[in-house]
């Protein structure tokens, strides 16, 4: 299955917190995207990996996404190795997908960072074709992504461009909300955490509404990339 974008994310909800407006415009305008997430988030204070896996699930269809994928990599302890890499190397060149959109460069969660410059890596090293992969018993073409854009999560990193997700910021809650058990919910017993209390709730929706106020929409999503973005002329900006 060819994919036009795949989303990766360190953590089940790094995806939808990060970029889930921007994936569900796509997914509107026809693109087929998809979600890898890298752990299973099985160190998360609340819930489980079992209740986070159901949520995911959850997410993903409330979203409309072609596909998601675990890689099962240890939450807290993986590393931007060549066996990690090659396990992403194997998806890229699965999916070969044009776009890739991956956790911020730079965050609270050490897995982040970490996340980000693991997949980007990866994406890299997919291109060369003396890097041999196979995977259910096919052997595999060299596929590099045209560009890799990094979604912002915990902290305020200043965007090098935003999408518009004017009418898609219930679609992005809802999806956030799949993952009940981590987030904010009234009378709860769970332990609290930097990201269930009701601020951070609050956040997600006062962040997209302050980039979108600079940006001139209504609501929108911040990204880094890693390269130039190109435009054909003065008029393709907004």
């Amino acid at each position: 299955m060819k994919l036009d974008i795949v989303a990766f994310g360190a953590h089940p909800d790094d995806v939808e917190l990060g970029c889930s407006g921007t994936i569900a415009k796509e997914i509107s305008l026809g693109k087929k995207v998809g979600i890898i997430d890298l752990t299973r988030g099985e160190l998360g204070t609340r819930g489980s990996k079992e209740i986070r896996e159901q949520e995911a699930t959850a997410a993903a269809q409330l979203l409309g996404i072609s596909c998601r994928e675990n890689l099962n990599f240890r939450d807290g302890f993986f590393v931007n190795d060549e066996a990690h890499q090659l396990e992403i190397i194997k998806r890229i060149r699965k999916y070969k997908p044009e776009i890739v959109l991956c956790n911020a460069i730079d965050d609270r969660h050490i897995d982040h960072g970490k996340g980000s410059k693991l997949v980007s890596d990866a994406c890299f090293l997919a291109g060369l074709t003396k890097i041999e992969t196979e995977l259910d018993g096919q052997v595999q073409d060299a596929w590099r992504p045209k560009v890799v854009y990094h979604y912002i999560q915990w902290k305020t990193i200043e965007p090098d461009f935003v999408v518009d997700i004017t009418g898609f910021m219930d679609k992005k809650l809802e999806a956030v909300f799949a993952y009940g058990s981590q987030f904010y919910t009234e009378n709860s017993n769970e332990p609290e955490t930097p990201i269930s209390s009701k601020n951070f709730i609050e956040s997600i929706k006062y962040r997209a509404q302050d980039l979108g106020r600079l940006a001139g929409v209504a609501y929108a999503e911040g990204f880094t990339v890693e390269r130039y973005v190109t435009v054909n002329s003065l008029g393709d900006l907004k």
